[in-house]
């Protein structure tokens, strides 16, 4: 029996592989002791309650934790072995491989929960969702870079001149790309300001249009006109951006002018008729209604007025509605709106003594 425990197989006796066997066994079961026992009740558990972190770090276990408990089970039990320099160089290698792919994954997904559940709080939160994409893919390359190089260095690399490589090459890049990288960080100002969202109609000095995209370089805006207009994000950071979907009312004001023929009564009457007819219409808020001026050709009025929506074409709506019974009811008052005239007084006096004019 002694001579079995003590047999050979590509260079280990019976007993290092049998301990090693059972070292293997006895992680898989606890493993699965672990998910059977441990993950159901904390599954039980998160679907109590009514907040989604629970379930994330349930989720995470599950796909992330537990296969990393499978490799390291796999890799203690290889330990109890004796293998050549090589092959063990080897197991070690794949191990971190393994132990970094799965670590990385867990931090990217903590990382992608707490941005998302920053959002979801929120107003607008899906379409903001689709512009945190761009910065997830940068925030995940960051931290691979990071992990290849932490990897790396466990494998007994010296990383120091590979990260003053990154530094001198970095700065390189960035004194290339320039304007790639203004555009890079005017995401992040975009992002993180939001000078604008996703389904905004901004004007931009002379282009206009309703936002519907924003990417890690350009944002893309569809234009009254139905084109597309792309533009960089320094250009839309440096500018002045006028936002009309956050236009929580706006404010109107218009002038007429009446004929000087008009009556003292009739121009008396005029600011209260306007006023109750913009009383009238819903989700429109009176101002006020003054006699302004002595025109050239006209007696001028002006009035203010808020309609309490930024939805253009409810505000186009209101206003034909107003003026069309602004026009009525002068109608039914007999005043007459101005228009530039021009009257011209002749001295009888001058006509007669002026020279005959002889008719052909």
């Amino acid at each position: 029996m002694k001579n079995f425990w003590n047999m050979t197989f590509l260079g280990n006796t019976t007993l290092a592989w049998i301990t090693a066997i059972v070292m293997l066994l006895g992680g898989f079961l606890a493993i699965q002791i672990f998910k059977k026992i441990i993950i159901y009740q904390l599954k039980k558990l998160s679907g109590r309650t009514a907040t989604s972190i629970d379930d994330f770090l349930v989720t995470t276990i599950e796909k992330s934790v537990v296969p990393l408990f499978y490799v390291a089970a796999f890799y203690f039990s290889l330990n109890a072995l004796t293998f050549p320099a090589a092959v063990g160089r080897a197991i070690h290698v794949a191990f971190l491989f393994a132990f970094t792919f799965f670590l990385l994954g867990i931090i990217t997904a903590i990382i992608r929960q707490f941005l998302f559940s920053f959002i979801h709080k929120q107003t607008n939160s899906e379409t903001k969702e689709k512009q945190a994409k761009g910065l997830l893919i940068i925030i995940n390359i960051i931290i691979w870079v990071l992990g290849i190089v932490f990897l790396i260095d466990n494998l007994g690399y010296d990383v120091t001149t590979l990260i003053t490589g990154l530094g001198i090459g970095g700065i390189a890049i960035a004194l290339a790309a320039q304007t790639i990288l203004g555009d890079l960080f005017s995401y992040f100002i975009i992002f993180f300001d939001r000078p604008f969202e996703i389904g905004d109609f901004i004007i931009v000095n002379d282009k206009m249009g309703t936002v519907e995209y924003v990417g890690i370089k350009t944002t893309r805006l569809r234009t009254l006109g139905g084109e597309q207009l792309v533009c960089s994000n320094t250009y839309l950071t440096n500018a002045q951006v006028h936002n009309y979907k956050r236009m929580e009312q706006r404010r109107i004001i218009f002038q007429l002018g009446v004929v000087y023929q008009t009556s003292a009564e009739q121009l008396k009457k005029i600011p209260e008729i306007v006023k109750a007819i913009i009383l009238s219409k819903e989700s429109v808020r009176f101002d006020r209604a003054h006699f302004s001026g002595f025109g050239n050709s006209s007696l001028d009025f002006e009035f203010v007025y808020y309609v309490e929506s930024a939805d253009f074409n409810f505000y186009m709506d209101r206003q034909q509605e107003i003026y069309l019974d602004i026009f009525t009811a002068f109608e039914r008052e007999k005043i007459e709106f101005a228009y530039p005239t021009q009257t011209v007084f002749v001295n009888p006096a001058a006509v007669s003594d002026a020279a005959p004019v002889l008719e052909v």
